[in-house]
């Protein structure tokens, strides 16, 4: 990959955000490699970065992944004449089977995206590059790789750093929660025996689950509701597994066999499949055990709500939290055998809590506000806030957006004189985008007003402008 660089080996004179010179592109092999090598720093986790780089060959050769479903991207500055480009921000999405209910009752299959890896190099952040390039991106993921009749509807991603940025660009935050429970070897008494799932074990029960989430959104979406899922099958699993054994290899020299837990007789059994994340040891994150589906084989069953206080205390003795506390006793017990700290279930319903609470009776819901925010773009008819995300779990692969600016210095209080000089920065510009969307969702709420407490120069920059 070329670079272009100025007479004294720095980066040429780099164009404005909006600039023409810049284009959203998708990357060659080379730049791809590249582009790994340039973020492994931030998405190793526990692996070396020769590792890590193997990690990624090995991945992109799953089922999930392979024969172009993995689309990495690149966001370039290539000046007129020259035959050089440079990669100033990139990203990969994932081409991910998807179900959209309709108001008639007949559920169609589409395609859908999940982005992912989405970094910008140190040299090249505080300039609005990475807010181009998802903007660019949301429009371009509109119709790629729509073939075979289908259409794409909606894309993912998560965020970790809150909802306003990306729903300043289409993508839409959605609830965010999950449940955790410590690893250990809980007591089990009371509880029904669990048989451990190993990987030829999933085909089966994924095509079970294919049939239960096309029943719900059959019956989930109405005059004014839309359902959509990401569909729960087969490659998403192996890709997860392929994941974590690559990792207990190369940390442990050993992959994990089980892959989750079954209770229960045929007709009307509970299962959940889990993966297990390490974590690199110089950050501040813990090895999870994350349950990646949580599966109830009864097309009646209906308490797919948020968790609520109420309806969890008076489910609590129910022979169904009494199977998924049994399943999730033995993700504790095998997370602490694999060192993880926690088990983590996403998005918890009442009778989910009800099975933690049989297990830990502390086990409450945390909401997150700043990190893996569940986020949606919606390309339908109607708006986003008529549609439903079903199956809402830890299902994609996506990882961190990076846009700090280590060298930022302003953090003093606000000045009147100082602020003037500030408008006009690429900093500022941004915060501006973000203000701007915390004003509309206030009004939409009925909010008399935002307020931003000890406001920097930035900070007040912004509000002058606005």
């Amino acid at each position: 990959m070329g670079s272009i660089r100025g007479p004294n080996g720095q980066h040429a004179d780099l164009p404005k955000k909006d600039s023409l010179e810049l284009q959203l592109v998708v990357a060659t092999q080379e730049e791809h490699i590249h582009q790994q090598k340039v973020n492994c720093v931030e998405w190793k986790g526990a692996l070396s970065p020769e590792a890590y780089l193997r990690r990624e060959e090995h991945l992109i050769r799953q089922d999930l992944s392979k024969d172009g479903a993995l689309t990495p991207w690149a966001l370039v500055y290539q000046p007129e004449g020259s035959d050089k480009r440079q990669i100033v921000c990139g990203c990969e999405t994932l081409r991910k089977k998807a179900l959209v209910g309709s108001k008639d009752g007949k559920v169609q299959e589409v395609v859908s995206h999940g982005v992912g890896s989405v970094f910008c190099p140190p040299e090249f952040r505080g300039r609005g590059y990475a807010g181009r390039m998802m903007a660019d991106l949301g429009k371009k993921l509109k119709s790629w790789q729509a073939d075979n009749g289908k259409h794409v509807l909606f894309s993912v991603l998560y965020s970790d750093i809150g909802k306003q940025f990306y729903a300043a660009r289409g993508w839409q935050g959605f609830p965010s929660a999950h449940v955790s429970l410590p690893a250990a070897s809980p007591k089990a008494d009371g509880l029904p025996s669990v048989h451990m799932l190993k990987s030829q074990d999933l085909a089966e029960l994924c095509a079970i689950d294919d049939k239960l989430v096309r029943t719900r959104l059959s019956t989930s979406s109405g005059e004014d509701r839309t359902a959509v899922a990401l569909l729960p099958d087969t490659e998403t699993m192996q890709w997860h597994h392929a994941r974590e054994e690559f990792v207990g290899k190369e940390l442990l020299g050993k992959p994990p066999v089980i892959k989750g837990a079954i209770t229960g007789e045929k007709g009307s059994r509970v299962w959940c499949y889990w993966t297990r994340v390490w974590t690199n040891p110089q950050e501040e994150g813990e090895n999870t055990l994350h349950i990646l589906r949580l599966v109830i084989e009864d097309e009646a069953f209906s308490d797919f709500a948020p968790a609520s206080t109420e309806t969890t205390a008076k489910i609590k003795g129910s022979q169904t939290a009494k199977a998924i506390a049994a399943l999730f006793a033995a993700a504790q017990t095998e997370a602490a055998q694999w060192d993880m700290h926690e088990v983590q279930i996403w998005n918890p319903t009442s009778t989910t809590l009800a099975a933690a609470q049989l297990l830990n009776g502390k086990a409450a819901v945390d909401h997150r506000q700043d990190e893996s925010i569940t986020s949606l773009r919606w390309y339908g008819e109607g708006s986003w806030e008529n549609v439903d995300w079903v199956c809402n779990e830890n299902l994609l692969h996506v990882l961190r957006l990076v846009i700090e600016n280590e060298a930022s210095s302003n953090l003093a209080p606000a000045p009147a004189k100082s602020t003037v000089k500030m408008r006009g920065s690429q900093t500022a510009e941004a915060i501006t985008v973000l203000l701007a969307t915390a004003q509309t969702e206030a009004a939409h709420w009925e909010m008399h007003e935002m307020q931003i407490w000890n406001p920097t120069l930035i900070y007040l920059s912004d509000l002058i402008e606005s």
